[in-house]
């Protein structure tokens, strides 16, 4: 077949010990899935239906260990830091029940959701879609996956971030409103999931700004940090 264009470019994340990579198909985000950060953005953290928005593909960025660099981007006064547990899916599924939805997961990582704060609450103020506010080039960046076929599956964690050094962000993932089992077979029953989908399962409180030249350092127990600084 011949395309128009060229054909877009395929978003990877690397994975821990091996020389494959995971493509990424789509990016499901969570939002407000603990209690004390839905508290900190104004809302009630009782634990009703959760909810979901998405990022592209090109949000994705492969971050670790060495300090890799996202640029601040254009149109906001006020980009936050968001440090999550990212979930990536080997097997598609719908209606995956929850006894069965861990049989999907393929691994585990450390990821932050970079938020441009003032266009997401200007948006949710007016009722509008939160895109301008979440769904950008760049505001993902993701950790190498470490297998569940190798460190099993995660339900009680240390999470943290830190901004040059300093303590941010301190939780630990049991503290999730919703599962990662639960979110899974939520999510299926509205969307056919698939290879290569990535689930981000929210945040802790201490959510805040960062500026050009701050390095923010993302940690959750048993998976490989990520390094990340913000440029002009």
């Amino acid at each position: 077949m011949k395309y128009a264009i060229p054909l877009p470019p395929t978003y990877t994340l690397t994975i821990q010990g091996s020389d494959e990579a995971f493509p990424v198909n789509r990016v499901f985000c969570v939002g407000r899935n603990y209690a004390a950060h839905a508290r900190e953005m104004g809302k009630d953290p009782d634990r009703e239906p959760p909810f979901f928005f998405m990022k592209p593909a090109c949000a994705v960025v492969q971050a670790g260990e060495k300090e890799i660099t996202i640029p601040y981007p254009p149109k906001t006064s006020n980009f936050h830091h968001e440090i999550e547990l990212v979930v990536t899916l080997g097997k598609g599924g719908k209606d995956i029940s929850i006894d069965q939805a861990l049989d999907h997961v393929h691994g585990y990582a450390v990821g932050l959701d970079m938020t441009r704060r003032d266009l997401q609450l200007d948006a949710r103020e007016k009722g509008r879609p939160w895109e301008f506010g979440k769904s950008f080039a760049k505001s993902a960046p993701i950790g190498p996956i470490c297998t569940a076929d190798k460190i099993g599956h995660l339900s009680s964690a240390t999470i943290s971030l830190t901004v040059n050094t300093q303590p941010r962000q301190s939780s630990d993932i049991e503290k999730l409103i919703w599962s990662v089992a639960e979110s899974i077979s939520y999510l299926s029953q509205y969307e056919a999931l698939e290879p290569g989908d990535v689930i981000m399962t929210g945040t802790p409180e201490g959510v805040g700004a960062v500026v050009p030249g701050d390095v923010m350092h993302g940690h959750i127990d048993g998976l490989v940090d990520i390094v990340v600084s913000v440029s002009k």
